[in-house]
């Protein structure tokens, strides 16, 4: 595909600023990769000198950039969601599944199938299921007994969501990922471990995606809950009766133990561990690494393990680095002490 600076601006809603607006753009390139005829983006500030020494022909910068730089500029609202529509100019036509249930499938009579869904091969649907208009369900996904998908969904290969699991529209659901898989709940007995029955379901809301090999357990009782809008990445193990609010961010490898509550518009970086039974309010942010063992209020940032407030984590980071020096400090005084006494 060709076009040029000034239709991009047009797809995104941007201002051209300097250089050649009928320029032509055949490529999409970060800003190391770029070279004459891509377009790149700017949306990071440490990647400003790559910027400078970019050799592509535009770059999607802020509104309010102000920097001197050899690439025509695009200035939008949104660096990064401007190059991702424009990236779809360039990318190869999207995969398209037309409707209909491949032969192997095995689906019970009692099941419940909407128009126009996509059943690839190997797929099994259990008693009472039903499946969403429109919906998408790839090669050997396993749908249990009395489960709900609701219209447009696309389960991916080797998905398994298991029975009385409730999923609301538009869900996307990664290859691997398991859906109402047991809660660990086990009590000790007489020297011997009991399982204790989990006869909870797990409840995903509309427009949740959830990345590959992600686990979601059932609860309990009641429900684990998946608010609207919310996004978890790959390799991510949510625990029975957790309860996720609405348009909540999950980086990879998060781990959130049993009953605990993740407000709305909450970010949760990559590998936090959190405990059980405590609550994260709206709107926080938990850096990565961080060891969640309390509640955190809304709108606050924590970091660290044992997490804290990112302020008082950076101080102890601070005094941490200071102890060879305080060490190589007190070990002088001592000398210098010693000297005296022996005098």
């Amino acid at each position: 595909m060709q076009t040029t600076v000034e239709e991009l601006a047009a797809l995104v809603g941007g201002r051209v600023v300097g250089g050649d607006g009928k320029a032509p753009i055949t490529g999409v390139a970060s800003v190391s990769d770029a070279a004459a005829g891509d377009i790149t983006f700017f949306g990071n500030a440490k990647y400003l000198p790559a910027l400078r020494a970019s050799s592509a022909t535009c770059a999607l910068v802020p509104e309010d950039f102000a920097e001197v730089i050899a690439p025509t500029q695009i200035q939008v609202a949104n660096p990064s969601l401007a190059f991702s529509k424009v990236v779809t100019q360039f990318a190869p036509a999207p995969i398209e599944y037309l409707p209909g249930i491949h032969p192997s499938a095995v689906i019970d009579p009692t099941a419940r199938i909407g128009g126009e869904v996509t059943i690839q091969a190997h797929v099994v649907i259990e008693a009472g299921a039903e499946i969403g208009e429109g919906t998408f369900l790839g090669a050997n996904v396993y749908i249990g007994h009395g489960a709900r998908l609701g219209a447009g969904c696309k389960i991916y290969p080797n998905v398994s969501i298991r029975e009385r699991c409730v999923l609301g529209d538009r869900v996307v659901i990664h290859s691997g990922a398991v859906i109402g898989s047991d809660g660990f709940g086990f009590e000790m007995n007489n020297g011997r471990y009991v399982k204790i029955p989990q006869i909870g379901i797990v409840q995903v809301d509309n427009d949740v995606e959830i990345g590959a090999n992600t686990t979601i357990d059932r609860a309990r009782f009641g429900r684990t809950w998946i608010g609207e809008g919310t996004k978890i990445d790959n390799l991510v193990q949510i625990a029975h009766n957790v309860v996720i609010g609405k348009h909540s961010i999950l980086v990879s490898q998060v781990g959130i133990s049993g009953s605990s509550r993740v407000g709305n518009y909450a970010t949760l970086a990559g590998q936090v561990g959190v405990v059980g039974h405590i609550e994260i309010g709206d709107q926080a942010i938990v850096a990565a690494k961080s060891g969640v063992s309390k509640s955190i209020p809304a709108k606050e940032m924590w970091w660290g393990s044992p997490a804290s407030p990112i302020h008082e984590a950076k101080e102890r980071v601070a005094y941490v680095k200071r102890i060879p020096k305080l060490i190589e400090r007190v070990k002088r005084l001592e000398d210098r002490a010693a000297g005296r006494a022996a005098d």
